[in-house]
């Protein structure tokens, strides 16, 4: 069948119309994306500009802007956060989250971009606990839904009392208020905390235990895994992660390395 050049001149136009219409609506789609505010130094409310910041709030923007979308940060308890993905209420999720065989058997992972691990905080003066092993029988405070708690409920079941926590805020409180005798998380967690609001009345001891990796969390089939994972190489590349890293944690990105971590791990 043939047609005029005129009527295929129009639709070849009104086809190229169409792609660039689409092209433009990827650069400027707004992924709406999930975060637990209480993990600091990884996102936090900023309490002057009501905005939320952190060094997963740095990384999600930079990579957004990098793999041409917008972001609309949305917070939520970390236990509802993999959930809100699968379910598609959520396109991403960024709040120190552990690559695990469960929840990648639910949503799709990004590469890691952080190596991090689980430590011990206890009361400043507390001299009984020095070692995982120094927990049984104790009142452990952790939070909900993280794997710190999947951890602790696998090396004790009932030899000790495992309390979790909806924010980690509530478990260092509890620490210092006395309903537990220890917290159990993730070490940059912890370590933020020891040096910051905890100074002088708790300490982090104990080595690092399970050597984690984290990552940013999509929907099953995302399309925007690859173009993250490419922005993110291109930051490890180019040294703007590093400068991100330094902000926050104050000395190289190098430092948080998967290997120190797994040698400390049980």
């Amino acid at each position: 069948m043939s047609y005029p050049l005129q009527k295929l001149a129009l639709a070849g136009w009104i086809g190229a119309s169409v792609a660039l219409a689409g092209a433009a609506h990827a650069q400027t789609e707004t992924a709406q994306v999930a975060t637990d505010p209480s993990f600091v130094p990884f996102e936090m409310m900023d309490e002057e500009t009501g905005e939320m910041t952190g060094f997963d709030m740095d990384m999600i923007r930079e990579l957004a802007d990098r793999a041409g979308f917008e972001v609309n940060i949305n917070t939520m308890d970390f236990n509802g956060i993999i959930p809100a993905v699968q379910t598609g209420n959520m396109d991403i999720a960024i709040a120190g989250i552990t690559i695990t065989d469960e929840r990648a058997e639910i949503v799709d992972f990004s590469d890691p971009y952080y190596d991090s691990g689980l430590q011990i905080l206890v009361g400043a003066n507390n001299e009984e606990v020095e070692t995982i092993e120094d927990l049984e029988g104790m009142t452990i405070g952790t939070k909900i839904g993280s794997t710190s708690f999947d951890f602790l409920t696998e090396k004790f079941g009932d030899d000790a009392t495992i309390t979790p926590y909806p924010g980690s805020g509530d478990m260092y409180l509890a620490l210092m208020g006395g309903s537990v005798d220890a917290v159990f998380y993730d070490a940059p967690n912890v370590g933020y905390f020891a040096k910051t609001r905890g100074e002088g009345q708790v300490k982090v001891v104990g080595p690092l235990y399970e050597g984690q990796q984290y990552g940013i969390a999509f929907a099953k089939g995302s399309d925007l895994v690859e173009p993250v994972n490419e922005a993110l190489a291109a930051m490890r590349e180019d040294g703007t992660y590093d400068e991100i890293y330094s902000e926050w944690f104050g000395s190289s990105s190098d430092s948080s390395s998967s290997d120190s971590a797994e040698s400390a791990a049980e």
